[in-house]
């Protein structure tokens, strides 16, 4: 198969769409597949994927004003087809609705190519935790147009997918949401890394995992940390991994706590499985901790129903009360016995989860739409 790959977002940023990206040109490209791929250029080194060679297109961004982590490719929709073009795909896979993904979606629908999309990122949401909440109707209409045409739309949760139902997006999907069992993996835990961060076997390490970004709902974090510190002192390290436009926040306000930025994933693999509880807010990270074999403490929504079952692999909580994490947090760190149980549940779980099987269901679904005649769309000026 020939997939072409056009995504808004890829490395070297490092979030959960190219994490899910860089995961199908990895498998397509072990499987005897050929994948090609065209994404933003961010202007630095190291952008280029090794395993696809020529197979890439780099088309050149600028940072989004309101949000500069967010890079928008200029829409060089001849350049784009020129080069799919060359490739001849079989299929074409647009991970984001952004610029660069409309030209992908233009593509396919004028070559009458099976189209499949993602919705990784709930925009509306974050039109409304950036104080834009009028614009969301204006979203949820671009959202409307934009997969509709798709023979299939991937979304990483439950939740989403039926709100994506609900709103006429009938043919949404789950997937993107396994775990690599064998990489994030309780035998990583490792004593020199807890010596480094914590000092020791007796201090409970508390760990945050993601993008420090003000969608991810921090504030609520923050609080819950800052009330957990005074409250526990120094039975808990506090520990966040990750980079983002909210560092400097945390580390004003909270000034006890790690901050290690942005770690590789063998790095972050091995943090993981040294932590001892794992608080989340939003994001895929949760079950990379369940499979380290590391309580989740997570917010009561959206994906994290589909993860975490409360007090049997973790717990859920509030997703606007501090206070509920404090409480949890205080619950798992005063019962080392109840962390136990809660960790040996949760790799169990993830191990549920692993990607083998969501890999081999996504490449029978790419052969599906390209071997019958009726899933490619037919030819349009879209």
């Amino acid at each position: 198969m020939r997939i072409g790959i056009v995504s808004d977002t890829y490395l070297p940023q490092v979030n959960g769409v190219t994490t899910v990206a860089q995961r199908i040109v990895k498998l397509l490209a072990a499987q005897g597949h050929e994948p090609s791929l065209v994404a933003p250029r961010y202007g630095g080194l190291g952008e280029l994927d090794d395993s696809l060679g020529a197979r890439e297109l780099r088309i050149p961004s600028v940072p989004f004003p309101l949000y500069p982590a967010v890079r928008l490719s200029l829409p060089r929709a001849q350049r784009v087809a020129a080069f799919l073009d060359a490739f001849a795909p079989d299929l074409i896979h647009v991970h984001t609705e952004g610029p660069l993904g409309a030209v992908g979606r233009r593509y396919a629908l004028r070559r009458g190519l099976p189209l499949v999309t993602s919705f990784h990122t709930d925009f509306p949401a974050y039109s409304r935790q950036y104080g834009l909440g009028a614009l969301e109707p204006a979203v949820w209409s671009w959202l409307h147009w934009f997969h509709p045409p798709a023979r299939l739309t991937l979304t990483p949760g439950t939740a989403i997918r039926a709100e994506l139902a609900r709103r006429g997006i009938g043919h949404a999907t789950v997937w993107g949401r396994g775990v690599e069992t064998a990489a994030f993996h309780p035998g990583r835990r490792d004593p020199s890394w807890r010596r480094w961060l914590a000092g020791g076997d007796d201090t409970v390490i508390a760990l945050h995992v993601g993008r420090l970004a003000r969608e991810k709902n921090l504030d609520v974090l923050t609080k819950a940390w800052q009330l957990a510190y005074k409250a526990l002192g120094q039975r808990v390290t506090f520990v966040v991994a990750g980079e983002g436009p909210y560092a400097r926040r945390i580390a004003a306000r909270l000034p006890f706590v790690r901050l290690l930025g942005f770690l590789p994933r063998q790095h972050l693999a091995r943090l993981y499985a040294c932590a001892d509880l794992c608080t989340e807010t939003c994001g895929l990270v949760a079950l990379e901790a369940m499979s380290s074999g590391v309580p989740v403490i997570a917010a009561d929504a959206g994906g994290f129903r589909d993860s975490v079952a409360h007090g049997e692999t973790g717990l859920l909580v509030s997703p606007h009360e501090p206070l509920a994490y404090l409480e949890a947090m205080i619950a798992l760190v005063r019962s080392p016995a109840r962390r136990f149980a809660l960790a040996a549940a949760a790799r169990e779980r993830a191990l549920e989860r692993d990607i083998a099987g969501e890999d081999a269901e996504l490449l029978e679904r790419y052969r599906a739409l390209i071997a019958d005649p009726e899933s490619g769309v037919q030819p349009c000026a879209a």
